[in-house]
């Protein structure tokens, strides 16, 4: 169902917030006063152009609310960084932490908007030193940040990619720990862990590798893993809600098919923690 001649805002996705959060997540609002379930994550999470995303599907499936904590584009400094975040994951029965690129968050080398997390703020003085000839005023978003630095220099880019995936664990660590309770990780992607990501242009969750996953695995409750093919994709992309200047972004997206996998394979997980 893509419904592309329809008005902007074809699909309402019932924004609203939670405690004092500045954070717009998509509704409708759950109550949080009997046991529930919390899900974290980005873009797919959140459920841009899909009627129901995971978190409906799964609530449907494990038979108890499940709170969506998806937001657009976020990194792991969404959830690290907001208090009313961490205190809902700290309540929920368990708390499911869909794994996100490492481009989208703040490390030594650039900062990112706290909310908006594609966002790039600022440089650093010390990656101002290693790229000297770059004006990264001209910079708004980290993957265009990130192309043209691997487009300058294979060499320098690959110190700044490492900063990015010890921040990444870093920042899983700090947010897992600060969670304290029962927490699944879900991967969900079209590549697999064991597939190497050292390339700019390398498939969403950027940079995210096995070896980062096992280093922060043992402070879980388990891990888990969804692989789409291109024909799962591509089947869930005539029930998609988007207008027509929404469709190639609405193409880029991993569709309800494979959400429906996730939130299947979650739901064995889930029932053995609940």
């Amino acid at each position: 169902m893509a419904y592309e001649h329809l008005g902007e805002g074809a699909l309402d996705y019932f924004p609203c917030r939670y405690g004092n959060s500045r954070l717009l997540f998509r509704g409708p609002r759950k109550e949080l006063d009997k046991p529930y379930v919390a899900v974290l994550g980005g873009t797919e999470i959140y459920g841009k152009y899909i009627e129901q995303p995971l978190p409906d599907m799964l609530q449907g499936l494990i038979k108890r609310p499940v709170v969506n904590l998806g937001c657009v584009n976020a990194g792991n400094d969404m959830a690290v960084n907001d208090d009313t975040v961490i205190e809902i994951c700290r309540n929920a029965e368990v708390t499911v932490i869909q794994i996100t690129g490492a481009q989208n968050m703040s490390n030594r080398y650039y900062s990112v908007h706290p909310r908006r997390n594609d966002r790039f703020l600022k440089a650093s003085s010390l990656l101002s030193t290693i790229f000297r000839d770059v004006d990264f005023t001209e910079f708004h978003f980290t993957r265009h940040l990130l192309s043209h630095l691997a487009e300058r220099s294979t060499e320098k880019f690959a110190i700044v990619q490492q900063e990015l995936k010890d921040a990444w664990v870093a920042r899983m660590r700090t947010m897992i720990t600060k969670i304290d309770g029962k927490v699944v990780l879900l991967w969900m992607s079209d590549r697999t862990p064991d597939e190497r990501c050292d390339d700019w242009c390398c498939r969403d969750p950027l940079f995210v590798d096995r070896a980062m996953l096992n280093a922060i695995v043992n402070q879980t409750a388990g891990l888990v893993e969804v692989v789409a093919i291109r024909e799962e994709i591509e089947a869930g992309f005539d029930r998609m809600v988007y207008t027509q200047l929404e469709e190639l972004a609405a193409h880029e997206m991993l569709g309800p098919v494979v959400q429906e996998a996730a939130a299947n394979a979650l739901r064995d997980r889930l029932n053995q923690l609940i």
